[in-house]
């Protein structure tokens, strides 16, 4: 057996065990009396000496937080005396702060007019788009965008497509892709009157056909294959309508029943992709903003300049309360005041009476106040027209006529 299971220790300086006598050691000097029975704290080891190209590797963990101790300190050293890793972790500390999530990585939906508009102040276009098209141009770029960031599984996602008819909310169950074919079939109307080619060629004018004769065309159920065409129809259209600016205030766009001037049709086109853009962007839970107030303002227009002839035509089918006093055409009548609030708002005044009067303050018999997004979804068979209204003042039955005749604007 060893020696040491007798106890014995031989090293110097330490105390030896020998039977039951204790003999010391060598004492300790006369400064060590101080510092008996305490433990002084090791010495940090110092700093390592890493070779450059280790300590250049280093940076991206450096910047990420990611370093041990020791090696972020010979980071930090290193960088006091080395300019081009200095500028480089500089770098690469301004990237780890875009990765921070706090903040929504939607864009901004107005981005792109903002790049256009300071690419078309450096170098403007030599066919710039109509003023009147821009809302059109905008809305398509912005659902294309949408359309472009969800999967192929969310295509399928069931919408309700929403509108009034026979004086009740109705609607059609499709899917997104149904609605980018709605989209389609309805635009061909805008270009069959610019003479071009018609998708759905031999189709009844009016919308409701043209989309139900699209969908019992196709023979499987639609899928994102169909975000191609229809964007390449909007880009030809904005493109047509670019070079036909000139003779484009003599062409109209028939929907059947009704026609409409072609400037008033792209904004008309425009509301629409707008509007079912909502619904999809609603089926799949993404966000999605109004248009631009400017935008937003020539469509809430539109629909202010066709609610005198909605209000004619409901008149004559006995759902609005007759003419109270009837003026020369041109000439001030019976007015509804609306008040449009928030983005795209302002003051519109409604001939009650005749479509060909004029509309002005000191005729005014009622007034209604209403959000500008609100308003356009009554006008889109979103809002019952009882439950639209903010404020209202005046005589009931005009309000009650003015508000269920934007309803009836709505359509499939």
């Amino acid at each position: 057996m060893s020696g040491d299971a007798d106890g014995d220790r031989d090293e110097e300086g330490r105390d030896e065990v020998r039977g039951a006598r204790r003999i010391p050691g060598p004492r300790p000097a006369a400064d060590d009396f101080g510092n008996l029975g305490r433990v002084s704290p090791p010495e940090p080891p110092p700093a390592p000496v890493l070779p450059h190209r280790v300590l250049q590797a280093l940076l991206g963990a450096w910047a990420l937080s990611a370093c041990s101790p020791e090696e972020a300190e010979a980071v930090d050293a290193h960088l006091t005396a080395c300019p081009p890793c200095a500028d480089e972790a500089l770098r690469l500390r301004d990237a780890v702060g875009l990765l921070h999530t706090d903040r929504s990585l939607d864009l901004d939906p107005l981005l792109r007019s903002r790049v256009l508009e300071g690419c078309l102040s450096r170098r403007p276009a030599k066919v710039p788009v109509p003023d009147w098209a821009a809302p059109y141009d905008a809305e398509t770029a912005r659902l294309d965008a949408l359309l472009r960031d969800i999967d192929a599984a969310e295509w399928h996602a069931p919408v309700r497509l929403k509108w009034f008819e026979d004086e009740r909310r109705t609607g059609r169950r499709t899917t997104v892709a149904g609605v980018i074919g709605h989209l389609m079939s309805v635009d061909g109307l805008v270009g069959a009157a610019l003479g071009l080619d018609d998708p759905l060629p031999g189709t009844p004018l009016t919308p409701a056909a043209r989309t139900e004769a699209y969908w019992s065309s196709a023979r499987s159920p639609l899928t994102r294959a169909v975000r191609e065409p229809w964007r390449e129809q909007s880009h030809t259209l904005i493109r047509t309508v670019s070079f036909a600016r000139r003779g484009a205030s003599e062409l109209s766009v028939p929907y059947g029943d009704f026609a409409l001037p072609l400037q008033d049709a792209m904004l008309d086109r425009a509301f629409e992709c707008w509007v079912h853009a909502r619904d999809i962007a609603k089926a799949v839970d993404y966000p999605y903003e109004p248009p631009s107030a400017g935008h937003l303002h020539r469509m809430i227009d539109l629909a202010v300049r066709m609610l005198p002839g909605a209000l004619a035509v409901r008149r004559r089918a006995g759902l609005a309360g007759p003419a109270k006093r009837l003026v020369p055409a041109g000439s001030p009548g019976r007015s509804l005041h609306l008040e449009i609030e928030g983005s795209g708002g302002g003051d519109w005044y409604i001939a009650l009476d005749s479509p060909a009067a004029l509309g002005c303050a000191e005729h005014a018999v009622a007034q209604i106040a209403l959000d500008g997004v609100e308003f356009c979804r009554l006008v889109a068979g979103h809002v019952p027209p009882v439950e639209a209204a903010a404020g209202q003042r005046g005589d009931r039955e005009a309000i009650g006529d003015v508000l269920s005749a934007a309803a009836s604007l709505s359509r499939l």
